[in-house]
């Protein structure tokens, strides 16, 4: 244990923390752009409160066509982009632009998905109470929604540790990285194994905080 940890220890310590940056900025970006085009795919959607088809359709498309697009082939097919954001494709920092990419449509999605589980007679009510189409969104779709806002954000934060880890095996960085260069081409099971017990405690860790603060927030618990 103690020769396998002055091995391979640092490594994997530095692989968990490239992991854990691409995790966290991904995340942070996709719903710093994910979450208003959510917003304005529901509140444009032909039944919501500003209906526009033009824009709906235009978004529903843009979404729908990058998300079936598979990540890893993604990755490697916005690379010149990549290059032309960050000047490198490699590494950590060379993920996150795939990462969040990628991701940005997922978060749509679930936004949307999130806003159409609220009661329309809520919405109405407020309406009819003079509220502006802002003052719905803000204080009674974001509201309303939390529980399922957050619930959506665990469950995009743990798809994307399996992203980082596909990064990884085309030059990302990472656990993957070390998982593949040792764990698969040079067969050491045992680095294989360390990668993919702190992946497990790295989901575990993500799915307890977030389902902690669902319970808070979440007022029918």
């Amino acid at each position: 244990m103690i020769d396998f940890y002055q091995e391979y220890g640092i490594m994997i310590i530095e692989a968990t923390g490239q992991t854990c940056l691409m995790l966290i900025s991904s995340v942070i970006l996709s719903y710093l752009i994910g979450l208003p085009l959510g917003v304005l795919a529901y509140v444009s959607s032909p039944t919501s409160i500003a209906p526009n088809k033009i824009v709906f359709t235009t978004l529903d498309w843009l979404i729908n066509m990058v998300r079936s697009v598979p990540f890893i082939i993604l990755l490697v097919f916005i690379i010149p982009f990549t290059k032309m954001i960050v000047g490198t494709f490699i590494g950590p920092i060379g993920a996150i632009v795939p990462l969040t990419v990628g991701t940005i449509p997922f978060v749509a999605r679930m936004v949307q998905g999130s806003f159409n589980e609220v009661d329309k007679g809520v919405i109405e009510s407020s309406r009819a109470m003079g509220a502006t189409n802002l003052q719905i969104i803000t204080r009674v779709l974001v509201p309303e929604s939390m529980p399922s806002l957050v619930h959506g954000m665990s469950i995009t934060t743990i798809t994307l540790i399996g992203y980082t880890a596909m990064a990884g095996t085309v030059g990302g960085g990472g656990l993957g990285d070390v998982a593949m260069r040792y764990g698969f081409q040079r067969y050491q099971t045992d680095v294989m194994v360390a990668c993919i017990i702190i992946l497990i405690i790295m989901v575990q860790l993500i799915q307890f905080t977030f389902d902690r603060i669902v319970k808070k927030i979440d007022k029918t618990l």
